[in-house]
């Protein structure tokens, strides 16, 4: 995994977990790799790992079955979608509207390669 360095690093493992859930690679109920597994798999500190999982844990998207592991909550998803709509929509959207207007970018041509980005990325693993 490649670290941006304009965000912290425990949001970036949080945001990994939560692709996992939203694409189903993980499904609810599901036991999560350990922190020590997820450390050594993502090259981090486990204490990053850790701060994931507690951050994860704050938004109810995982669970601890103490001294067994991580677990996927029931509504995971309808969690992660719901904080990251928020984040998106506060966040990231108006720094995307500031660049097409400063860049002259139409809708139509985002829309354009929405579609694109969607089928050569995504059409294949989700209906």
């Amino acid at each position: 995994m490649e670290f941006r360095e304009n965000e912290a690093i425990y949001l970036q493992i949080a945001a990994y977990i939560s692709e996992h859930i939203l694409l189903a690679k993980w499904a609810k109920d599901e036991k999560i790799p350990s922190v020590r597994e997820l450390a050594i798999q993502l090259e981090v500190n486990p204490n990053t790992v850790v701060r994931a999982y507690e951050f994860l844990q704050n938004k109810e998207v995982i669970y601890n079955k103490r001294g067994i592991g991580f677990y996927i909550t029931d509504d995971a998803a309808e969690k992660i979608k719901l904080y990251s709509r928020e984040r998106f929509l506060g966040q990231e959207l108006p720094e995307l509207f500031r660049n097409m207007y400063l860049l002259d970018i139409k809708m139509e041509e985002l829309e354009k390669r929405y579609e694109q980005f969607k089928t050569e990325n995504y059409q294949s693993k989700k209906s």
